[in-house]
């Protein structure tokens, strides 16, 4: 007798169910997509005790007639695709014609469907069998009623959680969906109560804005970059406001929302050195590809994707959000508004990004105050030794010298406001919306994070040499630190050798800037770096370059001359990511008239 038979058809749907149907909210995003697919403009969707006694959903999509009613029950079949090679590149939500039979193998399942208004279809399905067809009239488009679900296979209804956890789950489900489809009218009731009602927008930022509050949607930046065939849009979390409220993350490609936590690092690696250790940001991206190399076809659920090149596209995406992180607007703002709901719809140009000229991020680092061919000749040099600080010469220290002809080709000159210094601490300044500050050790702490990050890439760095070689004396921490950073502080410009025992003698050192404290600089960064386990070179230059700016910097309560904050203001500007220092702290703070204008009773 044969050990091995063909399962009943019975049994099979129910297995096809189990990876389609894992509790209510499967039915809701499959049964959606379902309408989204059929053209549907209003989508309503009615829960009940979380979705385990009703799930309906009714819209306005093209419908139905009674043969394709009928046949839409079968395993397999579907209206979006009659071939294999139709696979690749596939647009539509849904296309191997296994969601409603499998809803229908775990539950009671009614379909009324029309083609246009008046005569319709309705037909009644339990258990994956056909219990019932006859006409109904109704609206175009098409209502699908799921109840009683597992009803018949209890050991998987066990597992079912509480009403209130099932409908956290649809509600997650629907605000992806509403996100993924700004288009589309969205009302969903939930127990007889209109729990969310999302008119179409074309706004991804006004749809968040509906579904999350626009106090929380205005910690958000908006992304908008392309990188050959790889569009990345979305909104990615300030980094001054990372941490201040709930951590959402949700990734959409060509139009589908999935999970990929191989993007969401890469969307998180943009962060690197503005955010301390530990804390992640909120992330909606949008991702388009070229079809051809995206496999949709890989999860049941179609929660995955597989990519033909990930590397790229990952690329991409951390590009795309450190250039989105690098406008003045993700500088900490107090009484800052970043969008206002009633401007125009379209987010991209509702969104106030606040982009002086003297701010505006640049491409590419080219000094320690490296600024465009023409920026400020009086103030580049201003950290030069005696009465060159009264900018009397023509190039920045550790800057390339710039010829005419350059010079010709090169970015307008920036435009510098007027500077104050506060405290000896802070720079400060007037803008069109509002006062801005500037902390200057972080201000300067990033300038030098990046000059000495790309010295590290490119390679040795202008030192120079000391007159008396300078003898340092280390304990056994500071010494293996040294040995295992020493190729990266010959980079930077440091000449040393041991000189017995634990002993350094450097003959060279760098010269980021003229206030630069060498001996102090050297011992605290060794000491900083003392039991630092950083696995790869990339990890540990970065911890290198990132202690090494922090202790090389000006320090509060340094006084700065005109011509020195102008200089710093300049290279600032000249930075990929001029918010934020290494450590995660604001560099710019933003204080807008309209704040000002409230604490004293103006408004």
């Amino acid at each position: 007798m044969s050990r091995i038979a063909i399962l009943p058809s019975a049994v099979a749907d129910q297995i096809a169910a189990g990876e389609v149907v894992e509790r209510p909210s499967s039915v809701v995003k499959e049964l959606v997509e379902n309408a989204l697919d059929a053209g549907a403009t209003t989508i309503t969707i009615t829960v009940e005790d979380g979705g385990k006694a009703l799930v309906r959903i009714a819209d306005d999509g093209v419908g139905m007639d009674r043969s394709d009613a009928m046949l839409s029950l079968s395993r397999h079949a579907t209206s979006k695709i009659t071939s294999a090679e139709q696979l690749v590149g596939v647009r539509s939500y849904g296309f191997r014609g296994e969601a409603l039979p499998a809803i229908a193998s775990v539950s009671e399942l009614e379909i009324e469907t029309a083609t246009e208004d008046g005569a319709g279809t309705l037909v009644r399905a339990a258990g994956g069998a056909v219990i019932e067809t006859r006409d109904a009239a109704r609206r175009r488009g098409t209502t699908v009623t799921m109840s009683r679900l597992f009803y018949n296979t209890p050991a998987r209804q066990k597992f079912l959680r509480s009403a209130r956890s099932e409908w956290r789950s649809i509600l997650d489900t629907m605000h992806a969906i509403a996100a993924l489809r700004c288009d589309v009218h969205f009302t969903v009731r939930h127990d007889g109560r209109v729990a969310l009602d999302l008119p179409a927008t074309d706004g991804l930022r006004a749809r968040l804005a509906a579904l999350w509050g626009h106090r929380e949607i205005e910690r958000f930046l908006s992304v908008d970059d392309v990188t050959g065939p790889v569009h990345v849009t979305g909104l990615v979390e300030r980094p001054a406001d990372v941490g201040t409220g709930t951590r959402r993350t949700l990734l959409m490609i060509n139009g589908r929302v999935i999970r990929d936590h191989g993007f969401i690092r890469a969307a998180e690696a943009a962060y690197r050195s503005t955010l301390p250790a530990g804390v992640r940001p909120s992330l909606v991206l949008r991702l388009h590809v070229p079809s051809d190399g995206v496999d949709v076809n890989v999860h049941p659920a179609k929660a995955e994707v597989r990519l033909r090149d990930r590397w790229p596209v990952e690329r991409a995406v951390e590009q795309a959000v450190r250039r989105a992180l690098g406008v003045m607007d993700a500088s900490a703002g107090i009484g800052w508004r970043t969008w206002t709901p009633a401007a125009t719809p379209d987010w991209r140009r509702d969104v106030h990004t606040l982009e002086p000229d003297a701010l505006r991020p640049r491409p590419t680092f080219e000094g320690l105050f490296g600024a465009t061919a023409d920026a400020v000749d009086d103030e580049q040099h201003a950290w030069s030794a005696g009465e060159a600080r009264d900018a009397s010469s023509s190039a920045s220290v550790g800057a390339a010298p710039v010829d005419d002809e350059s010079a010709a080709d090169a970015t307008p000159v920036l435009s510098v406001p007027p500077l104050m210094q506060l405290r000896r601490t802070y720079l400060l300044f007037e803008h069109e919306d509002g006062v801005v500050l500037i902390d200057q050790h972080s201000a300067h702490e990033r300038v030098l994070y990046e000059q000495f990050m790309g010295t590290l890439e490119r390679g040795e760095s202008p030192s120079q040499r000391l007159l008396f070689p300078l003898t340092l004396h280390l304990g056994p921490e500071e010494s293996e630190a040294f040995e295992s950073n020493r190729s990266a502080f010959e980079r930077l410009g440091f000449e040393m050798e041991p000189f017995g025992g634990h002993s350094l003698l450097v003959q060279a050192v760098p010269m980021p800037h003229p206030r630069f404290d060498a001996e102090r600089c050297l011992r605290e960064t060794l000491a900083a770096l003392t039991g630092d386990r950083a696995a790869g070179d990339a990890k540990r230059h970065e911890r290198l370059a990132a202690t090494f700016a922090c202790k090389a910097a000006i320090k509060a309560g340094d006084a700065l001359s005109p011509g020195e904050m102008r200089a710093l203001y300049i290279a600032l500007a000249n930075t990929r990511l001029p918010a934020h220092d290494v450590h995660g702290r604001s560099t710019i703070v933003r204080l807008a008239w309209d704040e000002l204008d409230r604490r004293f009773g103006r408004k």
